[in-house]
């Protein structure tokens, strides 16, 4: 299913809806191109609010299709992986306003979704988030790395990374992993108004803006983070990362692997 896009005003809500929990595969990715196309066509100058439905922003990647992927091959995950590095690039890049309503859970690359967002406003209550890539065999790619340092700081980018802790909304604004809080009622309202905070007329400024805020971030994701990540499928298929992925699997699934 297209993801929808509604105006509030002069700001485009789009709305994740692939599947209930907004799990990231390729029919996710494809829907995102869909409705970044359909923003820079019908919607050109108009800020952005990311958001998913119910009490899910996104779960991160579809472990069903992504492990039986990761099983096969460095080969398919090099294929797999610029597919997916497209997909972020895509939306920290996007030269307009970009905030995020995360009105639930966002874990892994749902968070990161979140995170390339330039605002985020997250639900006050019965929402977690957490990376937890490290901890179930999943090296976390150098692009993203750098894409989290220069959305919350190294520090912060470099523990939750590595440790894979899950955090409450009030852990996460402590951290500055989210910029505000809000009620669950409120959440979609607050995020429209700072989306609609730059003047209409200060759109090709805020564009221009943007890209000298990221130009570091994007050098070092040129020059260090896309070399580092020329190693990424060796490392996300070795004997010890499918060994983790099938652990993590019979934990979640209550089964053994079938791959």
């Amino acid at each position: 299913m297209s993801w929808t896009i509604e105006r509030r005003g002069r700001v485009a809500v789009v709305t994740m809806t692939t599947n209930p929990v907004n799990a990231q595969n390729r029919a996710f990715f494809a829907d995102l191109h869909d409705a970044f196309d359909r923003l820079g066509r019908d919607h050109a100058d108009s800020p952005v609010v990311l958001t998913g439905t119910g009490t899910r922003f996104s779960a991160g990647l579809d472990l069903g299709e992504n492990f039986p992927l990761l099983a096969s091959g460095p080969a398919a995950v090099a294929s797999w992986f610029q597919d997916y590095r497209a997909t972020n690039m895509r939306l920290f890049t996007y030269p307009r306003p970009m905030v995020a309503a995360v009105n639930g859970h966002a874990f892994a690359g749902g968070l990161i979704t979140a995170a390339v967002c330039d605002y985020r406003v997250a639900v006050a209550q019965g929402a977690r988030f957490g990376l937890n890539e490290v901890p179930i065999g999943i090296p976390m790619p150098a692009v993203y790395v750098r894409m989290l340092a220069h959305a919350w700081g190294e520090p912060v980018a470099s523990r939750a990374c590595l440790l894979g802790e899950i955090f409450t909304p009030e852990q996460a604004h402590a951290l500055g992993m989210v910029h505000e809080l809000a009620s669950a009622d409120d959440l979609l309202d607050r995020a429209v108004a700072v989306a609609e905070g730059t003047p209409e007329d200060c759109i090709e400024q805020y564009a221009f803006t943007k890209r000298a805020c990221q130009a570091a971030a994007l050098r070092d994701i040129a020059e260090l983070a896309d070399p580092l990540d020329e190693e990424l499928p060796g490392c996300m298929t070795s004997d010890r990362a499918r060994q983790a992925h099938r652990r993590y699997w019979h934990q979640l699934k209550g089964r053994p692997a079938e791959w």
